[in-house]
């Protein structure tokens, strides 16, 4: 199974949040976990906002953060196209999506269209899961 997963997901996997278990067995069971490179900032800038909230120590944010420098590496990560960001923006005004998610999601399409393979979008933001099945991804 190719696995993609938006920020929100990768989150999930360095923060305890409700459905870390979900996601982080579905990382285990994937032949491929990816994700696009913008949700490296953005799961930083989570990490960042949890630590101002005073979600956790220094240390566990420092011990966060590490870990996911650690595992970046082990991801098939995406970079963006000008085609995909074209392709980013016709999703956003057709299924009124925030500008990174819209990413994420032409990010996954791009990469069934290179794999030819089915992908499984992993997300947690109902407007993007919703255009993801629009789109025809597999969602969990």
């Amino acid at each position: 199974m190719i696995l993609y997963l938006d920020t929100s997901s990768l989150v999930k996997l360095y923060v305890e949040e409700d459905g870390s278990p979900k996601v982080d067995d579905l990382v285990k069971s994937s032949a491929v976990a990816a994700t696009s490179i913008v949700a490296y900032a953005e799961a930083r800038a989570a990490f960042s906002r949890r630590y101002r909230e005073k979600a956790f120590t220094k240390a566990e944010h420092h011990r966060i953060k590490t870990f996911l420098d650690k595992d970046w590496s082990h991801y098939l990560i995406l970079g963006i196209t000008g085609e995909m960001i074209r392709v980013a923006g016709d999703l956003a005004e057709k299924h009124a999506l925030r500008g990174f998610d819209a990413i994420h999601l032409a990010s996954a399409l791009t990469l069934r269209r290179e794999l030819s393979a089915p992908i499984l979008f992993s997300c947690f933001d109902d407007n993007l899961q919703k255009a993801s099945q629009l789109e025809n991804l597999d969602e969990r």
